[in-house]
């Protein structure tokens, strides 16, 4: 029987991709996205790519009577829980923001959810649960802390989550803590498109390769690290979509809450990045070394045995295939979905 997700923030740069892949793999979809950093146009060529429809619902999900009216109108069997604000400098800023969004948004996500007898969840968490914490790689059961807003929001959910698993055992929860999600669908209809000077890495390698940036800032060029700058568990967002799908294929075997780290479990410095970019793509990038970014720690990345193992899962695409995929996405889409 054909089961039916709901995703929310299924518009954004991850919800897209894996609305790809769940459509691929035999899911109905649903999705809720009040568009405030993702555009109409995504879940249009996620049904181009796929040749499926599926139903968009302009939602917010701080909006308890809307979102419930969503549950009441489709049988829905899981979600999957991508919507919220995720720019750590903007949640600096406006962490008010951040935790009524995030978390009163994931809170009243549960409450309808339980209204509607719908209890599987799959959370986009986050490495950044890690905090400062440099003892890599990060196993699933390393210490937790956060060292902003957005990473406080994303362990204060997670602990929410796991306190509506105690207390009512009928919940299954999995937590999917995502390390550095960068690339595109190789057809190039659908990628990463922030709002504003991009916060990651391969958005502004890539704005400044097609001319709207004309310097990348690298922050920090002293790090205890091979060339001093920091190393990251970059991931393919392909790689990272179908975690999702391996993840609600094991929701049957499991009760209560389950976490997996989704990363490659290798460790690329920027410069690695910006030179294979480079390479891969014959395009020069032109960078300056800035200071460090407060919070930023030397070197992050995962030990994903335990998805490998629980999950039969393990991300397959290469640094080169990260690169080639964002140059594409951004050269057919030089201002994004715009």
């Amino acid at each position: 029987m054909q089961q039916t997700i709901l995703v929310t923030g299924g518009a954004g740069y991850i919800g897209s991709h894996t609305c790809v892949c769940l459509l691929e793999a035999g899911y109905q979809v649903i999705v809720v996205d009040n568009f405030s950093n993702s555009n109409i146009i995504a879940p249009e060529r996620v049904q181009q790519i796929t040749g499926k429809t599926f139903t968009v619902h302009p939602v917010d999900i701080c909006d308890r009577k809307t979102l419930a009216a969503v549950f009441a109108e489709h049988d829905i069997d899981a979600v999957i829980h991508f919507a919220g604000f995720k720019a750590v400098g903007e949640s600096i800023e406006q962490p008010l923001n951040y935790y009524h969004n995030n978390i009163y948004g994931t809170i009243t996500l549960c409450e309808v959810m339980a209204e509607a007898g719908v209890k599987t969840m799959i959370f986009s968490s986050s490495a950044t649960v890690y905090g400062m914490n440099d003892n890599v790689p990060f196993k699933e059961s390393a210490p937790t802390s956060a060292t902003n807003p957005y990473g406080h929001t994303k362990l204060f959910i997670e602990q929410i989550l796991q306190d509506v698993c105690i207390a009512d055992p009928e919940w299954t929860v999995t937590l999917l803590r995502y390390f550095n999600p960068v690339g595109a669908h190789h057809s190039g209809l659908i990628g990463e498109d922030p709002n504003g000077v991009p916060n990651n890495l391969m958005p502004f390698i890539s704005q400044v390769a097609v001319g709207r940036l004309k310097k990348l800032k690298i922050f920090g060029n002293d790090y205890p690290t091979p060339d001093g700058t920091g190393v990251r568990d970059y991931i393919h967002v392909i790689d990272l979509a179908d975690g999702h799908v391996k993840a609600l294929e094991s929701t049957g075997k499991q009760k209560g809450v389950a976490i997996y780290n989704l990363g490659t479990g290798h460790g690329i410095s920027v410069l690695d990045v910006v030179t294979t970019f480079e390479k891969i793509n014959g395009i020069p990038i032109p960078y300056k070394i800035v200071p460090r970014r407060p919070g930023d720690i030397a070197s992050s990345f995962a030990d994903p045995k335990k998805a490998k193992n629980i999950l039969q899962w393990i991300a397959k695409k290469t640094l080169e295939d990260m690169v080639r995929d964002a140059w594409n996405w951004q050269q057919k889409n030089p201002n994004g979905y715009a």
